[in-house]
């Protein structure tokens, strides 16, 4: 007689995998709400966000190279050492981007526009894929700008959303909606987010040297940003210095630390472990239910209906974007793929993670 119940080793590896599930939620809420503080501090304090990014690089940079020290060990050549350079301008100027696209449009639709790489999805169908499953793409590539066209009108916030309409207080209507134009600020940082992840698997074959790929980016960006925040500064931002922005705050050491150094190492079980990337649905739900706890603590303009049908709509277009015959390849395969990494003949057990 048959057991219908799951074999030994089944219920082993779900075992296993719930720390590290649990480890990803709350890597992911602590980087969340790194993000919330800065976007508090910055409204604020009236800082300058290149300055402010730049002097949470500088130590990041630091960490990562002692940590990692990648001038050890087996000599890099230049043929990934270049390419992890380049790497970093990319990380600066995604840096830039997502700063202002967060004072422009607030936390909520900052985060949800970092999953906008997944048009990259797209352009791999239309350049490489089936000529069957590209129409299936653009489905979800559609549903996806729907998606950022309804945050872009305020659907998430209880001032703009038409599916807030419950309860006996007046609202009131002060603030615009953030509009077209400055989600697309967001928006390109996505974009260029998941370009900059792309470029790093291609250039990265194993999860050691990735890692160590990684402190030279880091290093990179920091250089890169180095001159446009000198002059920023001599400009005169609202910061009077550099200095100024290096004052200890929680919104300073959870930016470094949280939102720079233990979000990468987490991501990093995340693909390897969990097979869990980012730009996947089960990445969007993650972030979702950090965004709904944390917008109900700062007290925001917070509409969780309209929010919940935008994420939907959103997770629904980056699953049909991202799709390929999984029946046939790997969680991790096809999020290579997804991503614009083309034709690569590497067995899966040689992707890097």
């Amino acid at each position: 007689m048959s057991s219908s119940g799951p074999s030994p080793a089944t219920g082993t590896h779900h075992t296993r995998s719930t720390p590290l599930q649990v480890i990803h939620v709350l890597g992911n809420f602590m980087r969340i709400w790194s993000v919330y503080s800065l976007y508090s501090y910055l409204s604020n304090s009236g800082d300058s966000i290149v300055g402010f990014i730049f002097s949470c690089l500088v130590p990041t940079s630091v960490i990562f190279l002692v940590l990692q020290k990648p001038w050890k060990g087996r000599p890099l050549p230049n043929s990934q050492v270049v390419p992890t350079v380049v790497n970093g301008g990319i990380l600066a100027f995604y840096f830039v981007l997502w700063g202002k696209g967060l004072l422009a449009c607030g936390p909520l639709v900052a985060l949800l526009a970092e999953y906008a790489g997944a048009v990259l999805g797209v352009l791999s169908a239309a350049l490489y894929g089936r000529k069957s499953n590209i129409w299936k793409k653009i489905g979800g590539l559609a549903a996806m700008l729907a998606a950022y066209y309804l945050l872009s009108n305020g659907w998430s916030t209880r001032t703009h959303s038409p599916l807030y309409s419950f309860g006996s207080e007046p609202v009131e209507k002060a603030a615009q909606t953030i509009g077209v134009k400055a989600m697309m600020v967001p928006i390109t940082a996505g974009i260029l987010s998941a370009l900059r992840r792309v470029l790093a698997r291609r250039v990265s074959l194993k999860n050691q040297l990735k890692r160590r790929l990684h402190a030279i980016t880091i290093a990179s960006a920091t250089c890169f940003l180095f001159p446009f925040a000198m002059w920023d500064t001599i400009l005169g931002s609202a910061s009077d210095s550099i200095v100024k922005l290096q004052l200890p705050s929680w919104a300073y050491f959870s930016t470094v630390l949280f939102g720079m150094v233990l979000i990468f190492y987490v991501d990093n079980v995340a693909e390897e472990k969990l097979h869990l990337v980012f730009s996947s649905p089960r990445h969007l739900m993650v972030s979702t239910g950090c965004i709904i706890v944390l917008e109900t603590v700062y007290q925001m303009d917070f509409s969780l209906l309209g929010f919940l049908v935008c994420s939907v709509i959103l997770g629904f277009g980056i699953s049909e974007a991202t799709s390929l015959e999984r029946s046939k390849k790997s969680p991790l395969e096809t999020h290579e793929l997804s991503n614009g990494v083309f034709h690569n003949q590497l067995p899966i057990s040689e992707l890097p993670s």
